[in-house]
């Protein structure tokens, strides 16, 4: 049975780690207000570039540009979007589980696979499991930026051109709520057949100024760089929502065992002022 002592320092130890988690859940919540606010300002613009780009994308040749052009499928390239750090939860065990399954669906397909990874913890779990990686970024979380997106951007499309690899998906988080995030799976290249094949297309005959090479030369690339960009946004609200999120229930649990802890040692002491209560005044019967 412990004594008096230990279960005075559980309930230190305890209350020493209640400060951290709520402390740790006041900053993810502040960081959480500044990381909406980007990621809904970004939201609307994101849309509206993704529904011009797929209507004009959808009736154009694609040789007018590589990045609409679709291959044969050889060489599928993965790119996984995680936290660079841990006590969020499920977070980027939710993203890794479905991107391990993603990589293992297509090996089964025959297809070549190669794989990057954005945030130490997908660099970490591909390691720890000898799976090769084409490129790695780490270090992004809290520090999104368009131009680390843009970054990414240029290798993916540099790549994709180059032919390293014929297809790009991109698996992420989608911010629903503070409570609630959604693993998503993008097709992010080629940027032909994103829509819905079976459905009839509007036949639309645009007048392009200065002409249609020069606007896909300068929009198709930009519209990969703000799915990118949107995806680290909501992959970093997502995490900073998620670990409020657990960091309020660790605060919770924390109180409920120091709650526990406390009765237990008014328990004991209780016992232990009654044994000695006991002890004085058989004491004092003996003495008669």
């Amino acid at each position: 049975m412990p004594t008096l002592r230990d279960i005075k320092r559980r309930i230190k130890a305890v209350s020493n780690t209640r400060q951290i988690t709520k402390a740790m859940k006041m900053v993810a919540a502040a960081k959480l207000r500044k990381s909406q606010s980007r990621m809904f300002e970004l939201r609307p613009y994101a849309e509206k570039m993704e529904d011009v780009l797929s209507s004009l994308a959808s009736g154009a040749d694609s040789t007018l540009h590589p990045l609409l052009t679709a291959r044969p499928r050889k060489t599928v390239e993965v790119l996984v979007i995680t936290s660079d750090r841990g006590l969020c939860g499920a977070f980027n065990n939710n993203i890794l589980k479905t991107a391990a399954g993603v990589i293992s669906g297509l090996k089964k397909d025959w297809f070549d696979v190669t794989i990057t990874a954005i945030g130490k913890k997908a660099i970490d779990y591909f390691k720890r499991r000898n799976v090769p990686l084409r490129r790695t970024w780490a270090g992004l979380s809290g520090r999104v930026t368009y131009a680390s997106a843009q970054e990414v951007t240029n290798d993916i499309i540099e790549n994709y051109i180059g032919e390293t690899f014929d297809e790009v998906l991109l698996i992420h988080n989608e911010f629903l709520s503070v409570m609630a995030q959604k693993v998503t799976k993008v097709k992010l290249l080629p940027l032909v057949g994103t829509g819905d094949d079976s459905a009839p297309q509007a036949s639309v005959d645009f007048l392009y100024e200065p002409s249609q090479e020069d606007i896909y030369q300068v929009l198709l690339p930009k519209k990969v760089g703000i799915q990118i960009y949107r995806a680290l946004l909501e992959s970093q609200a997502s995490e900073e929502g998620a670990r409020m999120t657990a960091m309020g229930n660790a605060t919770k649990n924390a109180d409920e065992m120091i709650d526990r802890l406390t009765l237990q040692y008014n328990k004991a002491r209780q016992a232990t002022i009654t044994r000695e209560l006991m002890d004085i005044v058989g004491g004092v019967e003996a003495l008669k």
